[in-house]
């Protein structure tokens, strides 16, 4: 199969789609790929590295496009890249279409078959392309909200973990799964006092056993849930419902209560955002204040740390890739329930129900996939 890697186009997107040691392993197995020239520069990875790899180097994207039958990328395709999508192509990437409708009608549009890393299950049910970079995020969010309560950045001016005689601040984390875990984490590393906050009791008992006792947990019901976020200095917001939009758990009306230069950062703002006043922002620009208190909500926060989210998502993406370009994309879905569960949209249909309910799409099975 020919495969392309574009160089990643949204704003401060720094990550690549394939490391040069996954297009190693692409040309062993007799595999066509082509990459862009410089796709690679923002993870640190050189053309003369994908060349040795065995990978042509193409002029722009468009060559790409024209040239390939699989896309690999990191994010969503922007409006420029849809507009190169055909038929023929099979796109591999995140997509996040439950909060962005024109993206999906796009997809819908070119005809395109179009796999979501963010629904790829496995076995047990987990997400494990979307594991790495949640790992990323999660911990990626306690140091930005670290950073985001200093005075010098608008914030209340504390240190996270305090000092002897001065108590830490309170994190509270919306969320044991994969970010929340992550963030958990670093923030007992930091010394700060930590509440973790999930509707699954089995989840919050195993956090409990897994932190030893170092973090508090509570079972997510509204009337808790805000008690804790008035109390809070740093709310981290990480619930995923695979493919759908996130729940707004924090409401604009408890802002009003809440302290001031308190932080929120929203893990979940490529699915929506799970605070009623999230919206995407750039890590060029990434904080806005409402009703004094700070909003994080930078949309590819793992685009920060290219080289770390690169290597991580190639680690559980090459597998996959490998699947589709050896045995064709239809075949493929067709083995695999797993990597089937990703696939979103196919012959000009949404093919996720979760993504089609929140969207107020028909879905629509592919007659190849039944």
């Amino acid at each position: 199969m020919k495969i392309g890697v574009p160089k990643e186009i949204k704003t401060e997107e720094y990550r690549v789609g394939l490391t040069p040691e996954s297009v190693a392993e692409l040309t062993r197995s007799g595999h066509e790929l082509f990459v862009e020239v410089d796709a690679g520069e923002g993870s640190g990875m050189t053309d003369a590295e994908y060349l040795k790899a065995g990978a042509t180097i193409l002029p722009d994207a468009d060559a790409v496009f024209a040239e390939c039958e699989m896309i690999i990328k990191v994010k969503e395709p922007q409006p420029e890249e849809i507009a190169r999508l055909r038929p023929h192509h099979t796109l591999f990437t995140y997509l996040h279409l439950a909060a962005d409708k024109p993206q999906a009608l796009g997809l819908m549009e070119s005809g395109a078959t179009c796999i979501a890393y963010e629904t790829v299950t496995d076995i047990r049910g987990r997400l494990p392309l979307l594991m790495p970079m949640s790992q990323v995020a999660g911990r990626m969010s306690i140091q930005v909200g670290a950073w985001a309560l200093q005075r010098t950045k608008r914030g209340r001016g504390l240190l996270l973990g305090g000092v002897p005689g001065v108590p830490p601040a309170k994190v509270v984390i919306i969320g044991g799964g994969v970010s929340g875990t992550h963030a958990a984490e670093m923030a007992i590393g930091f010394r700060a006092d930590v509440t973790v906050f999930d509707r699954s009791m089995p989840r919050l008992e195993e956090l409990d056993v897994q932190f030893a006792g170092s973090v508090k947990t509570a079972f997510s019901t509204p009337a808790l849930l805000e008690a804790a976020v008035l109390e809070a200095d740093l709310i981290i917001g990480a619930v995923l419902i695979p493919g759908a939009a996130a729940p707004k758990l924090v409401t604009r009306d408890m802002l009003k209560h809440m302290k001031p230069g308190a932080v929120l950062v929203d893990i979940a703002i490529d699915q929506g955002g799970c605070f009623e006043t999230s919206h995407a922002t750039t890590h060029t620009d990434p904080i806005y204040e409402i009703d004094g208190v700070l909003h994080y909500c930078v949309a590819n926060m793992p685009g920060a740390v290219p080289r770390t989210s690169t290597y991580a998502l190639n680690n559980m993406t090459l597998p996959f890739a490998l699947a589709i370009a050896s045995k064709g994309t239809q075949q493929a879905l067709k083995e695999d329930v797993h990597l089937a569960r990703g696939l979103n949209v196919a012959d000009g249909a949404i093919t996720h129900a979760a993504v089609a309910r929140d969207l107020d799409l028909p879905f629509a099975t592919p007659d190849w996939l039944s």
